[in-house]
């Protein structure tokens, strides 16, 4: 499980169309491009699907080119190997032309640790602790994998932080550009060991 409560700012890509939900309610949708800045490399284009309440008489503020920052639900999806991102709006704002794209906001995270957990320090002798967790989610068949590298600083090294050990992990979300692939990464806040709640007794 990965939710992201985040705030988008891109560049309307497509017109905005008019669609309804399960339960028949209207809602508007248009999609963001919003440019990831690279580590290395080149930056890289992302495409944002937006969803939010609203109706026909919405749909002129939504035009191609238009500039906005939008606040809401971030869900991260993968399908083979792309990757695609929901978010499901909580409001609009205007955006100029010179403020620059960005994807800011909290991770909210639920997955495995991958092979290493690493205690490291930065360049100012500062210590923390680096891992990579994956969410994993079923489709079809089988299950796509998605993986977020975590940093964790200020904190103490627990024992159950360990390979394979599943984790629930509150934190900072950033997303970046390197040699035209996309990172996700999570500046730590909370975390803690996963345990799945057991299956109530039948009566």
């Amino acid at each position: 499980m990965i939710k992201c409560n985040v705030t988008v700012c891109g560049t309307v890509s497509r017109e905005a169309a008019v669609r309804t939900d399960k339960e028949g309610k209207p809602f508007v949708s248009f999609s963001l491009n919003v440019v990831i800045p690279a580590r290395n490399g080149i930056n890289k284009t992302i495409e944002v699907s937006v969803a939010k309440d609203g109706n026909e008489t919405d749909l002129t503020a939504y035009r191609p080119g238009t500039r906005l920052e939008v606040p809401g639900t971030l869900i991260l999806k993968k399908r083979e190997e792309r990757l695609y991102f929901n978010l499901s709006a909580s409001g609009v704002n205007f955006a100029t032309t010179e403020d620059k794209d960005f994807i800011k906001g909290k991770m909210e995270f639920r997955g495995k640790i991958g092979k290493s957990v690493e205690e490291r320090k930065d360049k100012n002798g500062k210590d923390y602790i680096q891992f990579s967790a994956f969410s994993a989610e079923k489709v079809g068949d089988g299950f796509t994998y998605i993986w977020v590298r975590f940093f964790c600083f200020g904190k103490e090294r627990e024992a159950w932080l360990q390979p394979g050990a599943k984790t629930e992990v509150k934190g900072e979300l950033e997303v970046s550009a390197y040699n035209d692939s996309l990172n996700l990464s999570c500046r730590v806040d909370e975390m803690n060991e996963y345990v799945k709640p057991p299956y109530p007794a039948n009566d």
